[in-house]
């Protein structure tokens, strides 16, 4: 992979950061590095390209987001290549993940063309009967946009497309473990027509993450991260708009009458996806006490038969960490709660940046793996005795985004999509489902706001009113 050069607009900083493929550990790439020192003009960057943004009509900011999309395209294999080498994931998910990078892209086209407001019936209220009007949305202005490493082609894509689709500039620092697949997304995005300066891209440490987030001109900060860091960005911000997907650790409940089978499959997959680095990812299940022994059972027997190794190789279920330190993070948080009287089932086993898919049972309630995000692949498998049971004890931690039921009964399930404190609720289906056009994000201390293109577009947008007095209207 060739090294990034910023554009000469772009602020430039003094260092160069490497990328290393987190299997092989060799040097993938390098990007330019700014540090908190650049912030001045950083902001007048995106100033410049918040006019050029604004500028824009609604069918020159869809043609470049369609443009973008269909280079994508194009380009898919790259892509992938790219996502495994950065950020480890197998061949066959980097391919999943850029085939939904361009539908994101798609959708926020649409969306630019769509969702321009609403007319306003004044004439519905006593009084205003000669008003007419309507409000329509406006850009923010500069959006501060902050991604991780696990998806770094798709969550950067879920924040620029809205982003430019409403009319906005953006400054958008991505992960320094993965940066080259954001750099490329947004030289692509220029090549299909979007103007320089409207996305700014810098490479950085957090000092120049806070200055970013502080900066008075930015109006919006997109973060996805974790809660930690998503705390100090809301500590210091300011007076500004704040989107947050900040992960979640709800569960999965099988009921008695559920189909095994198809529990099993998509609770392995949705455990053990991207190497559990996944927000919506399935680490804690609930199982009804009647078939938790089959449950349990089958689903560690699937999890023994995952391959595990080369993200390059297609037979590859289950590439690496992102670091060798991650893994060992895993396992010490796994060997906590081993040693406060969990049953390790299989796996818990490092080789550098691999982990061996884990499964653990009788996990205590105040354990960290059990009250928070893993972010690793790591499952914990608990019996109940009743559905009351199961809420309980999907509902009793902090964290929650997407929770799961399988149940054969639609009572069941439409009383666990009412009763389960999570955003999302999967029916016969485990919590890692996704869909890039629906509502996402957290609940309870995961998350401020929602991702999802329409969504985004309009936490990216504001509403402007226009109202006309007719005079000498008819009465």
């Amino acid at each position: 992979m060739a090294d990034i050069a910023l554009k000469p607009e772009c602020p430039v900083g003094d260092g160069m950061s490497t990328v290393c493929n987190p299997y092989t550990g060799d040097v993938v790439g390098s990007v330019n590095t700014v540090d908190a020192s650049a912030i001045d003009s950083i902001v007048a960057r995106a100033r410049k390209g918040r006019r050029s943004a604004q500028a824009m009509s609604r069918a020159s900011r869809a043609a470049v987001l369609e443009g973008a999309a269909r280079l994508l395209e194009q380009r898919a294999e790259f892509f992938a290549l790219l996502i495994v080498n950065e950020a480890g994931k197998t061949i066959t998910q980097a391919r999943k993940e850029t085939a939904r990078a361009v539908n994101t892209l798609v959708l926020s086209a649409a969306e630019a063309r769509r969702n321009s407001g609403e007319v306003v019936p004044f004439d519905a209220f006593p009084g205003s009967e000669n008003r007419t009007g309507w409000f329509t949305r406006e850009p923010l202005g500069i959006i501060a946009a902050i991604t991780p490493f696990n998806d770094p082609l798709n969550l950067v894509a879920h924040k620029l497309g809205p982003a430019i689709a409403g009319g906005n500039s953006v400054i958008l620092k991505p992960s320094e473990l993965t940066p080259l697949s954001a750099f490329h997304l947004v030289e692509m995005l220029i090549e299909a027509g979007l103007p320089e300066e409207v996305v700014t891209v810098v490479n950085g440490n957090a000092e120049l993450g806070a200055a970013i987030v502080t900066a008075r001109e930015v109006r919006m900060v997109s973060f996805t991260g974790g809660f930690a860091t998503g705390e100090a960005i809301a500590r210091s911000a300011g007076l500004k708009k704040l989107a947050m997907d900040l992960g979640g650790n709800a569960a999965v409940v099988v009921m008695e009458d559920a189909d095994l089978g198809t529990a099993v499959e998509s609770c392995v997959s949705g455990a053990f996806w991207a190497a559990g680095q996944n927000c919506i990812g399935t680490q804690r299940i609930l199982i009804a006490r009647e078939v938790y022994e089959d449950f349990r059972d089958a689903f560690v027997a699937r999890t023994k038969q995952l391959r595990v190794g080369d993200p390059t190789d297609e037979r590859t279920e289950v590439g690496p960490m992102i670091t060798a330190a991650a893994a060992r993070t895993a396992r010490a948080k796994v060997d906590t709660a081993i040693a406060n009287g969990a049953t390790l089932l299989c796996g818990n086993q490092p080789d550098g940046s691999l982990y061996a898919p884990t499964v653990l049972e009788g996990v205590p309630a105040d354990c960290s793996i059990w009250q928070e995000e893993a972010f690793a692949p790591v499952v914990c498998l608990q019996p109940f005795d009743s559905f009351d049971d199961a809420l309980q004890h999907a509902n009793e931690v902090d964290f929650s985004l997407h929770a799961g039921i399988f149940t054969g009964s639609l009572d069941r399930a439409l009383s666990a999509a009412q009763l389960l404190e999570a955003s999302g609720v999967m029916i016969n289906d485990s919590s890692d489902y996704r869909l890039d056009a629906m509502p996402f994000g957290g609940f309870k201390h995961g998350s401020m706001g929602r991702e999802g293109v329409r969504f985004a577009y309009e936490e990216m947008t504001q509403p402007k009113v226009v109202c006309i007095n007719q005079k000498d209207g008819v009465r």
